[in-house]
């Protein structure tokens, strides 16, 4: 019986290289329809040059807003009364929309 190691050819060095260079521009794709993606959905992103670190910054403050808004209505609905049990986010807690 063979073993699986003499049933496939080795891969020579430049096959490797190549490889390589396709696995990497693949993630490299992958990251930039990320970001592509993101700054799709984070309001004021539209149409602006993709810089990584603006979607990221602009991701975080346009996510601060929203647990800040969160918190607002859910102290809102907490005066008039309202049974907000069921409408809990877990491990968003006051505060959170300031730092970090």
């Amino acid at each position: 019986m063979s073993s699986p190691t003499k049933d496939k050819p080795r891969l020579t060095e430049q096959e490797k290289k190549n490889n390589h260079i396709a696995s990497e521009q693949k993630r490299r794709q992958a990251i930039r329809e990320g970001f592509d993606r993101l700054a799709s959905i984070v309001p004021g992103m539209e149409g602006q040059g993709r810089s990584e670190n603006l979607v990221l910054q602009s991701t975080l403050e346009y996510m601060r807003s929203q647990i800040a808004d969160y918190h607002k209505l859910k102290r809102e609905a907490e005066a008039a009364g309202v049974d907000i049990s069921d409408l809990e986010i877990e491990g968003v807690e006051e505060g959170t929309a300031n730092g970090a």
